[in-house]
């Protein structure tokens, strides 16, 4: 591929990545899992995958305290930098996730999915919708940045712009002016080859990409980067293809 045809891909990616579609994708199913985390108790659907996250004052927070690499010491490996994770054992195919959010001083806040199992990619790593005060990003991870051979290619510094043509495509990135201290309602469709994310019922993000269609997504994790951010009132519905209607990629 041409520099110059690269270029153009990339661009017309960003001409697509303007239009997310006004209408729902998703027609929401069965409702999978609910939590208002008012219970002393977690619900045993909730695992902890990185700390730290707690219940306060009815709603979840998460905190990053890996903000920083740990070099190796005494026979230990090193330990990077992470955002805190708190996962949720909901499996989906194609799902609906909606979910209360509030910036408290976090970076980012995101709604990933994953398969333990898969072993295509790193972690089972499949896709995800991060968000953050001005920008929403949404990457196939399956298929993208995760998959096995092309987090290889990245690690080459003489084969990293060949991992970057492939990723071409397999993500998008939008803007948004969310504000620090305000709760919005953010929710996730994953349909088929496609992910459509809205704030406060307005579209603000869409990526079709063949990653998006895994079959087995077996969890549901809530990532926070900084410090605080929080999550209340999720609810997870199964999903069947809406109806198309004008305007739909």
């Amino acid at each position: 591929m041409s520099r110059m045809f690269a270029v153009f891909l990339t661009l017309n990616a960003a001409v697509l990545a303007q239009q997310p579609p006004p209408h729902p994708i998703g027609v929401k199913g069965e409702l999978l899992f609910a939590d208002d985390f008012e219970s002393i108790e977690p619900k045993s659907a909730w695992h902890t995958v990185v700390p730290a996250f707690v219940v306060e004052n009815g709603a979840l927070k998460g905190r990053q305290t890996r903000d920083s690499d740990t070099p190796a010491t005494e026979g230990k490996p090193a330990v990077p930098a992470h955002a805190a994770v708190h996962g949720l054992e909901v499996p989906t195919k194609d799902s609906i996730v909606e979910v209360k959010i509030r910036f408290a001083g976090a970076t980012m806040l995101d709604i990933e999915f994953d398969d333990r199992k898969y072993t295509g990619s790193h972690y089972g790593h499949i896709c995800r919708a991060q968000v953050r005060l001005d920008s929403v990003l949404l990457v196939d991870e399956r298929d993208g940045n995760m998959r096995n051979d092309i987090r290889a290619l990245r690690r080459d510094p003489e084969r990293k712009a060949e991992a970057d043509k492939m990723l071409v495509g397999r993500s998008a990135r939008f803007p948004v002016a969310l504000e620090t201290g305000r709760w919005y309602t953010l929710l996730v469709e994953t349909v088929g080859e496609t992910m459509r994310v809205s704030i406060d019922g307005k579209a603000v993000g869409f990526l079709r990409s063949s990653g998006l269609a895994h079959p087995t997504k077996s969890k549901i994790e809530l990532g926070c980067a900084g410090k605080d951010g929080f999550f209340d009132e999720i609810k997870v519905w199964s999903a069947l293809p809406a109806p198309e209607k004008p305007g739909t990629p």
